[in-house]
């Protein structure tokens, strides 16, 4: 049975939990496993799962949320008493604060007027960062803040995609030609609804180490690691592909960013193969120190100007260079394209041309 933890909250670019079940029964290795890229976690959470200690860490704050709560949850019995203790404060509480005056349209049209003072005050009041029973409530969330709730009741938002938040601009004009309006809905009861469904499956009984950071500095956040990384599965951001920031902007709002889609491109997005690959040399660099003499490199990379031939050879490469090490692909890898995504749908765009490929590399 699959672990429901798993799609606590759904991630654009996600690879299977099955890929990394594979990867780690053909491995030899039993040190840690490290993901520097680590999404929402499935790397860790299923190496957990199979009793392998497990770290990683992101750049991307909705991306730390989602794999802290899932490798480090609370117990099902203290999410339930936060949130009667939530609802409890918000029946008393004062209105918050009026959205600015720019964004009032999006707002109105994403979520009902009572579920939007619901959502702002849990966005409010919610510690992510700091307490765990609060990022496993966040986390939560950020899986039902927007979806397909004509189909589902456990979406707080007018209908939009599940993996993405649309840009605000767009996002009115597709409600208003499609006539769609928000329902009304109860976080609290959605929320316990969750916490009954996920906690079905047991949590792992180990726990993993997860941290908000850039992949080149990981190294100084996990120093006792050093030497003991055996394994490392992990996806780089696709080249010339998406903006994770972009993509995920409702969800950065509600973990406290600001209420905007326009992100300036960062290490999350790279249009230039030059920048990119030197970009993953740093990011060899950065856990380098936590390698063991003998490792398992498992990458799968993509992008729209990706081919396999360049894939392989420059990702040898900059791991080469990046670690310092001796680095030899296993094998000759396998590529296969991606399919259409769900926010194509919403968009009307055509299917991605993107294809990605999956490497593994010994280094010794």
């Amino acid at each position: 049975m699959r672990h429901r933890f798993h799609a606590i909250c759904p991630y654009f670019a996600m690879f299977p939990e099955s890929f990394v079940e594979k990867h780690l029964a053909a491995s030899k290795y039993e040190g840690v496993v490290f993901d520097p890229f680590c999404g929402r976690g499935t790397t860790i959470f299923e190496s957990l799962l199979r009793g392998r200690a497990a770290a990683g860490c992101d750049i991307n704050a909705v991306a730390i949320c989602i794999t802290g709560a899932k490798c480090d949850p609370p117990t099902a019995g203290e999410v339930l008493t936060r949130l009667d203790e939530l609802e409890r404060e918000f029946v008393g509480s004062s209105p918050s604060e009026p959205m600015t005056e720019d964004m009032e349209e999006f707002f109105g049209l994403c979520f009902h007027a009572d579920t939007y003072d619901q959502v702002r005050y849990l966005r409010q009041q919610l510690m992510w960062q700091t307490n765990k029973v609060d990022r496993f409530i966040a986390a939560l969330c950020l899986g039902a803040l927007h979806g397909e709730s004509h189909r589902s009741p456990n979406y707080f938002s007018n209908r939009m995609p599940r993996t993405i938040s649309t840009k605000p601009a767009y996002s009115v004009r597709w409600w208003r030609s499609g006539g769609y309006v928000p329902p009304y809905r109860d976080t609290f009861g959605i929320l316990r609804g969750l916490v009954a469904y996920r906690y079905r499956t047991p949590p792992p009984q180990q726990r993993g180490v997860i941290v908000l950071t850039d992949a080149r500095f990981a190294a100084k956040h996990f120093t006792d690691m050093n030497g003991k990384v055996t394994d490392v599965i992990t996806s780089p951001p696709y080249l010339d592909t998406t903006n994770y920031r972009e993509d995920q902007w409702l969800r950065l709002w509600f973990l406290g960013g600001e209420a905007t889609s326009n992100y300036r491109r960062a290490d999350a997005r790279h249009y230039n193969k030059e920048f990119y690959w030197r970009f993953l040399e740093e990011a060899w660099s950065g856990i380098a120190p936590l390698v063991a003499n003998k490792a398992r490199f498992v990458v799968r990379i993509g992008g729209r100007r990706l081919e396999k031939a360049e894939a392989l050879s420059s990702l040898c490469n900059t791991l080469t260079s990046g670690l310092g090490r001796a680095v030899r692909p296993a094998d000759n890898g396998v590529t296969s394209s991606v399919k259409s995504s769900q926010a194509n749908s919403f968009r009307g765009a055509k299917a991605s041309p993107t294809v990605e490929h999956d490497f593994c590399f010994i280094v010794s």
